[in-house]
């Protein structure tokens, strides 16, 4: 028996396993103790790895679709054909109608996103897309256009935590056992959310109404600087347009509040005070919650502001600039505009640099009006957007126009499926890459480790890292792909890193590649033109959008569109996670499946009466773009008006419930929480 130290791979959190190998087959899966961040725990579906490795839907073989059936080819065919076909487009329509797509997990898996990009600018598409396009990265660039860095969390050692929007007990479980640690240590906790989430019995609870954050976070900051609250000494030594801010939040009163979110004006003087009145006070909130209402990058902008002006940027126990590794950039440029660069150009022209993939809300558009361009080619690696791309029914007229679809993953999901080509990719335990990778991101500790193979790839399946390096070789690409074999491929990402191979080699547990610096900056100042945090952007304005954060009401509420509350009265909020998946992976792992055999819609009783449904009835849920058949799920945890539905279900797809064209005005994000929805009464 063999015992291999690595990471879990399946989501952000990277935790270390051990992974025990007898014969060349694994066989069990622990927690590895000695890792700091899950210290030999692991949540549900990383206890089912080896189920999920072994996993009956697997795809094992090259398969081409033929007269609607697919057969079983050769590599060779199939990236011959493939890399025929793309040639074909090219030369008909240029190398633009060629979109390349990788799912989340390509930020787990380091390798799948950096050559999937490599092959579509090396074969001169700009279009490159993944979910940062839809998900997360306004939170990054919120933080960017305000610090000009990216400062992260650090609720370990914070004495007063708001945990606005999130519930890390289902997706992050390492962050709720810290911030659990930390409330048993004495720190205050508030939890903003409109559902009452099991955390909030360590603290103060406070509903919302979906979509309004921002302006409770502005009505906060009224009362900070109303009552002479604010960090005088860090406002006015590191930051600039306070005195903006101070006319600008005279409309947001508590009172105004109140009205708007829900949220009694007693309360948001109370968090105002409790806030700037704690040494070290964190906002901690979700992967991608918040950003994706009508109003997200605004939202993310005031949290910034509210964190600033109580001095709580770097300093411990708040939002800390971590150290960063830089690994080997295998971007090749592309002179043609992301899709999206005009339209939304705070998300693509804000900084020095235009983020490397286009906006995915517009991919589908452009694919089916063939505007600005044809995009005939689309290649999907390890992501299944047929299920979990918002707006199923319109990405599904978007493959209608395609020549050609290619989806490349482990295993045979819906997206697979609808494919021309579905090429079998082997899972993170079958090939060597960079390990560990996000906990810089996530949890503010420069801590890296080499992800190791654990066993020989399953079947026909290759790393998909080979995948596109040997379509590249097919397409006359070869000079971008010179890498032979998954240790030369990690040799070369960490060559730019400061950490060599020997080093991960001889700690298979991880390293740590540097320390927190906290007060940062006092040596260095801020990343932004003033070299201070910028409350007020004149960027931003330069771009057409307000330098300061505003309310802006989601489009399908009561207050915006009179007219649709009234035909759909509900909120809508999708996407909330459980820990026995990710995505819409692991459904067919029968002791996951167990514990949520259907997908429910979980309401409150409030709601449940007014639409005469019990606990467990079979119900419809309509939105203007459809409608899906669920199960009622009645709690009191949730607020009264809200229906709340997780994603990745094939037999309820909430995804088929949003509309792709209603967006955040300055992101580009599709809009997927705080949209218009009704309960319908099936009959039987």
């Amino acid at each position: 028996m063999e015992i291999i130290k690595t990471d879990c791979g399946l989501c952000i959190n990277s935790c270390g396993v051990d992974a025990y190998v007898e014969d060349g087959k694994l066989v069990k899966i622990e927690g590895t103790k000695e890792n700091w961040l899950n210290e030999g725990e692991l949540c549900e579906k990383a206890e089912h790895l080896v189920e999920n490795i072994y996993s009956p839907t697997r795809l094992k073989y090259p398969m081409k679709k033929v007269d609607g059936k697919f057969q079983r080819i050769s590599w060779d065919q199939a990236l011959s054909e493939i890399a025929a076909k793309l040639l074909e487009l090219r030369e008909k329509y240029g190398a633009h109608t060629l979109a390349t797509w990788t799912g989340s997990v390509g930020v787990e898996h380091f390798e799948m996103a950096a050559f999937n990009q490599r092959f579509a600018k090396a074969f001169g598409s700009p279009n490159f897309f993944n979910p940062e396009g839809i998900c997360f990265r306004t939170r990054i660039l919120s933080r960017q256009i305000t610090f000009g860095r990216y400062p992260v969390e650090e609720p370990r050692y914070a004495d007063c935590i708001f945990l606005w929007g999130h519930n890390p007990e289902e997706s992050y479980p390492p962050q709720a056992k810290i911030i659990r640690k930390r409330v048993q240590e004495g720190a205050k906790l508030v939890v903003i959310d409109p559902k009452r989430i099991p955390l909030a019995k360590e603290g103060i609870y406070q509903s919302i109404r979906p979509g309004t954050d921002c302006f409770l976070a502005l009505a906060m900051i009224n009362v900070i600087i109303a009552e002479d609250l604010w960090d005088k000494e860090f406002v006015d030594k590191w930051t600039s347009g306070f005195d903006k801010l101070v006319e600008h939040v005279k409309d947001y009163t508590p009172e105004k509040a109140e009205a708007v979110t829900g949220v009694p004006a007693t309360e948001v003087r109370r968090f105002a005070r409790m806030f700037a009145n704690t040494e070290r006070a964190c906002i901690v909130e979700g992967v991608g919650h918040l950003n994706q209402y009508a109003n997200g990058l605004q939202t993310e902008r005031a949290f910034c502001i509210l964190m600033s002006i109580t001095g709580n940027i770097d300093r411990p126990g708040g939002w800390v600039t971590c150290p960063q590794i830089r690994l080997a950039d295998l971007r090749v440029a592309v002179e043609e505009k992301n899709l999206g660069h005009e339209e939304y150009p705070v998300f693509h022209q804000f900084g020095k640099r235009t983020p490397p993939y286009g906006s995915a809300s517009m991919m589908t558009e452009a694919i089916i009006t063939e505007k600005p361009y044809p995009i005939k080619a689309f290649i999907s690696s390890g992501s299944n957007p047929a299920l979990t791309f918002p707006d199923t029914n319109r990405f599904i007229e978007a493959v209608k126009n395609l020549e050609l679809f290619v989806s490349i993953d482990p295993y045979m999901t819906e997206t697979c499926q609808m494919a021309d080509y579905a090429l079998p990719a082997c899972t993170s335990l079958e090939e060597t890459g960079v390990g560990g990778f996000p906990y810089a991101i996530s949890y503010c500790i420069p801590y890296i480790l080499l992800r190791k193979k654990v066993i020989e790839p399953l079947h026909e399946s290759k790393p998909i890292w080979q995948i596109w390096s040997e379509l590249g070789h097919k397409a006359g690409l070869g000079e971008y792909f010179p890498w032979k074999s998954d240790d030369e491929v990690a040799e070369h990402f960490f060559s730019t890193s400061g950490v060599t191979m020997e080093q991960l080699k001889e700690h298979p547990e991880g390293v740590y590649f540097g320390k927190v610096d906290y007060n940062i900056y006092d040596k260095i100042g801020f990343g932004t033109d003033t070299k201070k945090i910028e409350i007020y952007s004149g960027r931003m304005e330069e771009l057409g959008f307000p330098g300061i954060p505003t309310h802006v009401e989601p489009q399908q509420s009561r207050a915006a569109d009179p007219v649709m509350g009234e035909q759909y009265p509900e909120v809508l909020l999708t996407g909330a996670r459980r820990v026995e998946w990710i995505g819409a992976q692991m459904r067919d792992i029968p002791a996951l499946r167990v514990r949520i055999p259907e997908a429910e819609a979980e309401f409150s009783p409030v709601t449940a009466k007014k639409y005469d449904v019990i606990n467990g009835e079979m119900i419809g849920v309509e939105t203007p773009r459809g409608m899906i058949k669920i199960k009622a799920k009645v709690t009191e945890d949730m607020r009264p008006g809200v229906v709340s539905i997780p994603h990745g279900w094939g037999g309820a797809n909430v995804n088929i419930l949003l509309d792709a064209k209603v967006r955040d005005e300055v992101s580009g994000y599709i809009t997927m929480r705080g949209n218009a929805c009704r309960i319908v009464k099936l009959a039987y």
